[in-house]
């Protein structure tokens, strides 16, 4: 089995939602959440997280001690630094065959579909060299210009028949020191699209996103209980 580390970027500062990485939702700081699900993976060998944040820092150190912490640089914390740079920094840190990377800002992500990207990854290489998450959207979408993307205006199919569109959603990327340093990218020259459903993939953004997220948190533990 391949070394796999998670790497979990946590910002102090954030631009639209004030210290969202450590805001309470549904009874524990929102990077909890992920931080949980991924130490229920028994496919990641170690969790890391790259924080400028101190009460973040104070919270692993305290609720999750086997969590490495890796603080970030001055010179990466500014809001316009390439994730693609962090990554880079923090891969120089810790060693690993494959790095999986997601955000604290992805509650709803399941240890049981992590644990399936990384096995879906995995036995697809090397015919892929990195795998990024996407949902799917099957609804009439148009450009800038009114030209349809996905459909054609004259036949009008259900939306369920549409062919379908994928939007790369940020909840996980898997890829290589080696292909990250080449590219400068967490996506290689082969990418392999891994659908996560809608639901998983929400993400808190803004403030409205967090009372959708504790809706859906509570509706998602209802569900797993009565499967």
């Amino acid at each position: 089995m391949p070394e796999i580390v998670a790497l979990v970027p946590m910002r102090h500062h954030s631009q639209r939602v004030p210290g969202k990485n450590y805001r309470p939702l549904a009874g524990m700081p929102l990077f909890h959440h992920i931080v949980t699900s991924l130490l229920r993976c028994p496919e990641i060998e170690r969790v890391v997280v790259d924080t400028d944040s101190d009460p973040v820092m104070e919270g692993l150190r305290k609720h999750f001690p086997s969590v490495l912490v890796i603080e970030r640089p001055d010179r990466l914390s500014a809001d316009t630094i390439s994730m693609n740079e962090i990554l880079l920094y923090d891969t120089s840190q810790i060693q690993a065959d494959y790095y999986l990377q997601t955000h604290s800002t992805n509650p709803l992500l399941r240890p049981a579909t992590i644990s399936r990207a990384i096995q879906t990854f995995l036995s697809n290489t090397p015919a892929y060299d990195s795998l990024f998450s996407v949902t799917r959207v099957q609804r009439r979408l148009w450009d800038r210009d009114g030209r349809p993307i996905n459909h054609d205006p004259d036949i009008l199919l259900q939306t369920q028949d549409l062919p379908p569109v994928y939007e790369e959603n940020s909840c996980l990327y898997m890829f290589s020191r080696p292909n990250l340093l080449r590219r400068r990218n967490r996506l290689g020259d082969r990418p392999l699209m891994f659908e996560i459903d809608a639901i998983e993939a929400w993400d808190i953004d803004e403030e409205l996103d967090f009372a959708i997220a504790k809706f859906l948190l509570t509706w998602q533990r209802k569900a797993h209980e009565n499967q």
